[in-house]
């Protein structure tokens, strides 16, 4: 199989750093998470750490935040999602088993990128936004929203490049294909984002604009009354 530069320059740079695990932090941890390290497993609490090969599980209805300040990448694990920081294949930071996860690296410096794991590809970006999920039989699904996403499977003789509104679909014995990600899917997407990029207009005006405080649209202002015209004895 003929592996893609972004592969090769992403086991260079971690051959060169062998033996120097990476860290990650909860920034945010929401119900039930656990963490097992060497066997042992506690609950994940906002603001700990974990080290390359421990396994984050989320409980249903359950989700987590944690970030790699080294790699400048952030992770989103939705509910019944069960991943592994980092992997012993070179240049993954995370390794996603089952569930879903939504991924986002910062850009930076430098030509190797960052790699995320999944049963049947290695996903490299650069600088970039995508959702993965994985089912229990190990079919996947990568939903590209920002950057660009280049899939990495053993069934395809050249890498598949998922752009920005498109996904790529794939398994452990089935190769990557992309098409235009479904339209609810997209608009699922833009919706989530929304808080974040637009301002409520009630937080302008105090909550009275487009209401009258009881969630009754506002009554039409009377002009004032005219005075009759007076004239002159």
């Amino acid at each position: 199989m003929k592996i893609s530069m972004a592969l090769l320059f992403a086991t260079i740079a971690l051959n060169a750093s062998a033996g120097q695990p990476l860290d990650y932090r909860f920034d945010s941890v929401k119900r039930t998470v656990t963490v097992t390290s060497s066997g042992k497993e506690q609950r994940a609490a906002k603001g700990a750490h974990a080290r390359s090969g421990d396994q984050v599980e989320t409980g249903w209805f359950s989700s987590a935040l944690i970030a790699s300040d080294d790699q400048r990448a952030r992770f989103e694990i939705f509910s019944a999602t069960q991943v592994t920081l980092a992997s012993d294949t070179p240049g993954v930071i995370l390794t996603l088993e089952r569930g879903r996860i939504r991924a986002a690296f910062d850009k930076i410096t430098g030509s190797e990128p960052r790699i995320v794991k999944t049963p049947g590809a290695l996903l490299a970006v650069r600088g970039t936004q995508f959702d993965v999920h994985v089912d229990a039989e190990g079919r996947t699904t990568v939903d590209v929203f920002e950057g660009l996403v280049e899939v990495q499977s053993p069934l395809r003789p050249e890498p598949l490049f998922v752009r920005p509104g498109e996904e790529a679909r794939f398994g452990r014995h089935e190769p990557p294909t992309s098409r235009p990600m479904p339209e609810q899917r997209r608009r699922d997407n833009e919706n989530r984002e929304q808080p974040r990029n637009h301002e409520n207009p009630r937080d302008r005006d105090g909550g009275h604009r487009g209401n009258d405080g009881g969630g009754n649209p506002p009554r039409p202002q009377q002009p004032p009354p005219q005075k009759p015209p007076t004239t002159d004895a």
